[in-house]
């Protein structure tokens, strides 16, 4: 269940509480699309998340301002477990971070990051990055959905 959206002083939009909350596609549609700008994000989200299962992941962390209550978020973001994944059924559009992920935004509206990989240059990895507001660097919540979720 995603859990209501929180105030963060000094922030201009109300996002997830700290942690990490599951949520099957269903309820991430349900939540989050209530126009056609969060509608046209979560169909790419949506092909994105089926995309990476095909390849076999199994838990697709969601952040961004897509989970926050902005009324036309700039996109979503992305990270997802590698662990058991068949990378050569993974869509190359995945492995592709050139020009600012620039193919993956086009294809999709969001970006998509391995959760492991390091986002900064003090080597924190995505999946602890993306529990992080950059104002401030008050702790958030982030989504997970899994196969069985959906």
């Amino acid at each position: 269940m995603i859990p209501e959206l929180i105030e963060v002083p000094g922030y201009p939009f109300y996002v997830l509480p700290a942690g990490i909350h599951e949520a099957s596609l269903q309820e991430i549609e349900d939540t989050f699309t209530f126009n056609f700008s969060r509608r046209e994000l979560f169909d790419g989200l949506r092909r994105g998340t089926h995309e990476l299962w095909h390849a076999g992941c199994v838990r697709i962390y969601v952040d961004g301002s897509f989970v926050t209550n902005k009324t036309i978020p700039g996109d979503f973001d992305v990270c997802y477990e590698q662990t058991g994944m068949d990378i050569s059924l993974l869509n190359p559009i995945f492995k592709d971070f050139s020009d600012g992920r620039a193919a993956q935004k086009r294809e999709f509206g969001g970006e998509f990051f391995p959760a492991n990989w390091e986002a900064d240059d003090f080597g924190t990895s995505f999946l602890d990055y993306f529990q992080t507001l950059r104002i401030g660097g008050t702790r958030k919540g982030i989504l997970v959905i899994t196969p069985e979720a959906f």
